[in-house]
């Protein structure tokens, strides 16, 4: 049996499990040779969301960064950060997530997050009923995100990039994914009203004759609007009628409170 000191720093804390809460460090005694991943996870913490493993000397000092893969088989002391880890901290060392991210899957209990991620023209799928095989198959076909508020599944080892959403609350939800993986930068503007908020599906211009006979059940449409959009994938209709205000401020205040 030999020992290992994990230190946890930003909000990592908040997954560990419920009987090492209140606990730093937190002291594991392993009795062979463990991937350092295992290590984070068996107390809670999944390998997704640590940017940094460093090793740090009696000091308490970072001296050298670990991958997830590295087989801890000695006595340690190791502090583990969140994302973004500090840029000060062993800044020659690669961080262990990237930080971009630009297609998303949201398992079934994120689905307000979902149309808000598309709201803002964000590549996300969604299915209600998908359960874990399916999410991870999808996640892998297509290379998505994964957002997940199932810390087991995130600690899949097939997930590369994942993000566990803090938040209860869907406007929330969506700036910690903008944050998270950096798309408010000049290099990746937001397009709004660009994908069906139903299929995820882009949707494109067409005329109003193109559409009167869909929507010959709802005249006053037809007499007071002229600008329409159909989802390539499903066919659903859009225009910016009364319904579409409310979306365009929960547009604006997403946008507003997180800087470009």
């Amino acid at each position: 049996m030999f020992p290992v000191e994990l230190t946890f720093h930003g909000d990592l804390p908040r997954f560990l499990r419920p009987a090492l809460r209140g606990t730093s460090p937190v002291r594991r005694e392993l009795a062979e040779k463990t991937a350092v991943k295992d290590v984070i996870e068996a107390c809670g913490i999944p390998h997704v969301e640590v940017d940094l493993i460093a090793v740090t000397d009696a000091a308490g000092t970072a001296v050298q960064a670990l991958d997830l893969t590295f087989p801890v088989q000695t006595p340690l002391a190791l502090a583990i950060f969140p994302v973004p880890a500090p840029s000060e901290l062993l800044p020659s060392a690669p961080r262990l997530q990237p930080r971009a991210g630009e297609r998303f899957i949201a398992d079934g209990h994120l689905g307000a997050l979902a149309r808000h991620l598309r709201l803002l023209g964000l590549d996300t799928a969604y299915e209600r009923d998908a359960d874990d095989p399916r999410l991870l198959d999808i996640m892998t076909a297509e290379n998505r995100v994964l957002l997940t508020r199932d810390r087991r599944l995130l600690m899949r080892s097939v997930v590369r990039q994942g993000y566990c959403p803090r938040s209860d609350e869907p406007e929330e939800q969506a700036r910690e994914v903008l944050r998270r993986f950096g798309l408010l930068d000049t290099s990746q503007r937001l397009s709004a009203w660009s994908r069906c908020l139903l299929c995820n599906g882009l949707l494109g211009s067409v005329s109003k004759p193109e559409v009167a006979a869909d929507l010959a059940a709802e005249p006053r449409t037809l007499l007071y609007y002229d600008e329409f959009y159909r989802c390539a994938d499903c066919g659903r209709i859009y225009w910016h009628g009364s319904h579409s205000a409310k979306l365009d401020a929960r547009v604006a205040r997403i946008r507003a409170e997180i800087p470009a």
